[in-house]
């Protein structure tokens, strides 16, 4: 594998119509190629793919749902859709059926299937799949969110419910499981139902089978250009300036923030007048404890580190599972961009102040995280 460039999020040249990863320059300023939008031989569904409404032609029906007759010892009349479990008529065990309920689960599996099979389903021109996010991504990541690092969630409310806006986080573990955390986290419990699209080094998009599914989430590359793009659309951006120094930092200095860049991110959020939400994740930090750095499989690999933790490599696979830490995520008061002038975003010192205004709050949150918190695991 070519050696991994990170492009600088803060690094607002134009980029030129050159691929990305590993076959960029040395300045690292060509564009992430752009997946071309897959058409299937009927015209596309309007909305997003799995949206609400009549289905086209040749779709796959929800099968009727079995209607039961009058039940003769309570009198009870017969319950169509509509009808809630503890409604309907109750199977030999005694339990309310739920027939219907199932035959239009295995029916939408069904037509889920036909719209993969012959591409009859929707992505944006950043390759975001929003139909297999929310029906099979989210539910892969679910179960590690809720159960194995039992993420508790803060200061939801402080994300708004429409338009552009720009979350900053901190960044930690070895492994970028807290991205994807926190997008499980604005997914499942904002009000709005709105979904993070986060920005990450170019290294994720070079990787096989990793570039493609982050493709599908909605992530992109962490450069100017793509990120005003999105905020311009009224999108919920995600990006964690700490980058490769922050996930990568020995585990002596867990929960100590790196340096935020040259306040790229601020001035993003300035051009587009968006709010910078700050994002406080606690128990990200402890997943692989970071005890050393081979440097040198890292430059073999083209990795920018090579971890050593107190499991791996030395206990093989097994080496590579997380340890169930409890997790907290807090989404702290936007910082509002939209009083300051066009020009502003071309002021070193006001971007200095900001970037510095935005690690300060979410570090301060962090300690009073880790003060609240009574255990790594609990």
């Amino acid at each position: 594998m070519a050696d991994a460039k990170v492009i600088p999020f803060d690094d607002d040249r134009s980029r030129g119509n050159g691929a990305s990863g590993a076959g960029s320059g040395e300045n690292g300023g060509s564009a992430a190629p752009r997946p071309s939008r897959r058409r299937g031989g009927a015209a596309r569904r309007k909305g997003a793919a799995g949206a609400a409404g009549a289905a086209p032609a040749g779709e796959v029906q929800p099968l009727p749902v079995r209607g039961g007759a009058a039940r003769e010892d309570d009198g009870t009349a017969p319950h169509g859709p509509s009808g809630t479990a503890s409604d309907r008529p109750a199977g030999d065990d005694g339990v309310p059926g739920d027939d219907g309920g199932l035959e239009r689960r295995i029916a939408a599996g069904l037509a889920f299937l036909r719209r993969r099979l012959t591409g009859n389903y929707e992505i944006d021109d950043f390759g975001y799949d929003a139909e297999l996010t929310d029906q099979v991504l989210m539910s892969m990541l679910r179960p590690l969110y809720e159960n194995y690092f039992r993420v508790e969630v803060k200061g939801v409310e402080n994300i708004p419910a429409d338009g552009g806006a720009l979350i900053v986080a901190n960044h930690s573990g070895t492994l970028p499981l807290d991205g994807l955390m926190m997008q499980v986290a604005v997914h499942d419990h904002h009000p709005a139902d709105r979904h993070l699209r986060l920005l990450a080094a170019d290294l994720v998009f070079v990787l096989p089978v990793v570039n493609e599914l982050a493709r599908k989430l909605g992530h992109t590359l962490a450069c100017a250009e793509d990120a005003e793009r999105l905020l311009a659309q009224g999108e919920l951006v995600g990006v964690m300036p700490e980058g490769f120094k922050g996930i990568g930092k020995p585990f002596g200095e867990r929960y100590k923030l790196q340096r935020f860049g040259r306040g790229g991110f601020v001035s993003t959020a300035l051009r587009q007048g968006a709010p910078i939400i700050p994002c406080s994740i606690v128990g990200a930090e402890e997943i692989y404890p970071m005890i050393g750095n081979s440097k040198t499989l890292a430059r073999l690999l083209g990795f920018p580190y090579f971890p050593l933790t107190p499991t791996f490599p030395w206990l093989g696979p097994l080496g590579a599972v997380p340890l169930p830490t409890k997790w907290t995520i807090q989404f702290g008061e936007p910082i509002r961009t939209d009083g300051y002038a066009p020009e502003a975003a071309e002021d070193p010192v006001l971007m200095f102040n900001l970037t510095d205004q935005v690690r300060e709050q979410i570090q301060h949150t962090l300690y009073k995280l880790l003060v609240q918190r009574r255990s790594v695991f609990f």
